[in-house]
């Protein structure tokens, strides 16, 4: 369930090009009139406001809201400004570029995007940096996490509901095998995780859960400094529970000495138009504090008002 808030009555593509032009003239930024129509568009109706603010006035609006706007709501804006296959594929390769480690948000783009959906960010992301998302993946990983991430980006699941209970049992064994001996690394244990599809999956994991005792995460040992294990369990969780996985991402980037702003923008800039309401219901179920509360109490000024309108709470 999304939390973007879109009003029945929406003011033309050239209407809202005018004032977000007139937000940019004068002396200072007029930050609340930006919020007051980008907060509250959907993606079609982004690119709309783009496509027409280019033809009318020449200029690319995502530059100008660069310009005219800095630090975190900067980043909150342009990022939500983009079409979604293009704020994958930025992301995506800003991860790969950055020298820290960032191999989750690859595991996260490529495991809770649907099939088409992450089939256009990669065409977004050959288009704009004339690599193939696998190859920029390929070459900047090695060893096991490549054996993981390059399959997990690179396959087309299948989308459907219908599930093979008797492949379920018997590749809840496998894993169940395979994490036994410590075998993280088994090309059967990856394929399973990299190409079944989420319904199938879930079918399996759910068996593992009932024959074995254990749920898999606990097997992984999700505690373990080794990235590798880090990676692949959430991979799974990604794959099977998103709103667990998001929930997680959030408790850590507010619950922090010191707020993980990327983070927070990059969890609600990317799932506002999906199911940011059954993750902010998951937030309050583990942490007993609403998460629009929660990122209010953490954020201040321009840049907390723009995640609370994006969460449908700005009135």
């Amino acid at each position: 369930m999304a939390t973007l808030k879109v009003p029945a009555q929406v003011p033309s593509p050239a209407e809202d090009s005018e004032q977000l032009r007139k937000a940019f003239q004068g002396w200072g930024t007029n930050e609340g009139l930006i919020i007051s129509i980008l907060a509250h568009r959907n993606a079609a109706q982004r690119k709309l406001i783009r496509e027409t603010y280019a033809g009318t006035y020449g200029e690319d609006l995502l530059k100008d809201l660069d310009k005219e706007l800095s630090s975190d709501f900067e980043r909150v804006v342009v990022l939500w400004a983009l079409d979604p296959a293009e704020r994958d594929a930025f992301l995506a390769n800003e991860a790969i570029k950055r020298l820290t480690s960032n191999n989750w948000i690859i595991v996260e783009i490529a495991s809770t995007r649907s099939s088409l959906d992450l089939l256009k960010a990669k065409q977004a992301y050959q288009a704009r940096f004339k690599r193939s998302l696998e190859e920029d993946v390929a070459y900047h990983t090695s060893g096991d996490i490549r054996k993981l991430l390059v399959p997990l980006v690179g396959i087309f699941r299948y989308e459907g509901d219908e599930v093979n209970m008797t492949l379920a049992k018997s590749e809840a064994k496998l894993l169940h095998e395979k994490i036994a001996e410590k075998a993280y690394n088994d090309e059967n244990l990856i394929r399973i995780v990299t190409t079944r599809s989420k319904a199938q999956l879930n079918a399996t994991l759910n068996h593992y859960n009932n024959e074995f005792g254990n749920d898999i995460y606990k097997d992984l040992g999700t505690d373990s400094e080794d990235e590798y294990l880090k990676l692949l369990s959430a991979a799974i969780k990604c794959l099977t529970y998103p709103e667990k996985y998001f929930e997680e991402i959030l408790r850590l980037a507010i619950n922090k000495m010191g707020t993980d702003e990327w983070a927070l923008t990059r969890v609600v800039t990317t799932r506002a138009e999906v199911d940011l309401q059954r993750i902010a219901d998951e937030y309050q179920r583990r942490n007993s504090v609403p998460l629009d509360r929660a990122i209010a109490n953490d954020t201040s000024g321009d840049y907390q008002n723009i995640l609370l309108a994006l969460m449908g709470h700005d009135d």
